[in-house]
């Protein structure tokens, strides 16, 4: 009798750990996905009438972006890589890069050569110049448009 019940038993506690170590399994995977896959737009940030300062400090105090430049142009553009996780998008086309500089600003590494002027922000976003472009105008948007490569484009504020 007694081996019935251990031969019964066995069975049981084996699916009770199976369920308690899926259990956690997926309730670290939620966990993880929830604060490791953060997205957002900043479709509002790039209406041009905000400073390379407040863009940037905006996306730094609230995480979405790497503390440090990635890449400093010698024209003063600092290029900051979006935080570990976090996908940006901005007019619906994925963020690849996100710029800024402003003169005199200690967020701000200065480049080699002549500044780009006293303030100027943006994004570098995956997407073709022309339906960046269209979609800027659609949205109202006066930010400038370059064409990095075919398939990526800037979109920039500058303080004029």
């Amino acid at each position: 009798m007694r081996v019935i019940k251990q031969v019964i038993k066995r069975p049981n506690e084996r699916l009770t750990k199976a369920f308690r170590v899926a259990a956690a399994v997926a309730a670290v995977s939620f966990g993880l996905s929830s604060t490791l896959a953060h997205a957002g737009s900043i479709d509002e940030q790039l209406d041009c009438k905000s400073t390379g300062h407040g863009f940037i400090s905006a996306l730094l105090q609230s995480g979405e972006i790497q503390s440090k430049p990635m890449r400093v142009e010698s024209n003063s553009i600092n290029a900051f890589r979006p935080a570990r996780g976090v996908k940006l998008t901005a007019f619906d086309f994925q963020v690849f890069v996100v710029l800024g500089y402003e003169k005199d600003d200690p967020i701000f590494k200065p480049g080699k050569g002549d500044p780009i002027g006293d303030s100027a922000y943006g994004v570098v976003v995956t997407g073709a110049s022309d339906d960046v472009k269209d979609r800027l105008r659609q949205m109202g948007s006066n930010a400038t448009v370059h064409e990095v490569t075919p398939v990526m484009t800037a979109i920039l504020c500058q303080a004029h």
